[in-house]
């Protein structure tokens, strides 16, 4: 009978040890390893934020090299930027997109830190060749603003059918910008 009440005792023990354990220590480890994937999930967002910046970084540097002079003389600066020119109807070209006029504008703004040069474009195309126009002055490594435009849509093409015109094409009337910086020394 004694070695009953023994077995007994210890196997009460053990079992208080055993729920002790898993009511007051084990918990612990969870909590622990859940706040450690936390901070580790923090520091990998920190660290994938630290590479889109160094990235777009890196964007930025090479868009001020493309658009920086050494003085307000620079070609890059000057009214009719030929590089920007032959840039601008070579897009024309390839999107095939008719080019009616374009020509810097007599409206130039020069400050200490950069050159504003205005351009009025005239082109015919469509809605579409007109919005991947847009699209490809966006992605230009240069810096360009489109100031204004305005769309003639030509609604007497569909009143008198003389003329052998697309009804799709329509006259866009641009203003735009390039913003040239200037160099310190």
């Amino acid at each position: 009978m004694k070695k009953l009440i023994y077995l007994f005792t210890l196997f009460i023990l053990f079992g208080l040890a055993v729920f002790g354990y898993y009511r007051f220590e084990y918990p612990k480890l969870p909590r622990e390893i859940e706040a450690l994937n936390k901070r580790i999930k923090a520091k990998n967002e920190k660290l994938i934020s630290a590479q889109i910046l160094a990235q777009e970084l890196d964007l930025v540097a090479k868009l001020i090299d493309r658009n920086l002079a050494i003085s307000a003389k620079d070609s890059l600066a000057q009214d009719a930027s030929l590089p920007f020119l032959e840039y601008t109807t070579t897009m024309l070209n390839d999107l095939k997109i008719k080019l009616i006029t374009l020509e810097p504008s007599r409206r130039r703004v020069t400050r200490h830190d950069y050159v504003k040069t205005s351009y009025e474009l005239v082109v015919e195309c469509s809605y579409e060749e007109f919005g991947k126009f847009i699209n490809d002055l966006e992605k230009s490594e240069r810096i360009i603003s489109i100031e204004e435009f305005e769309l003639q849509n030509k609604l007497q093409k569909v009143m008198s059918r003389k003329e052998r015109e697309r009804f799709d094409t329509h006259i866009f009337e641009l203003k735009i910008s390039t913003l040239t910086l200037i160099k310190h020394t």
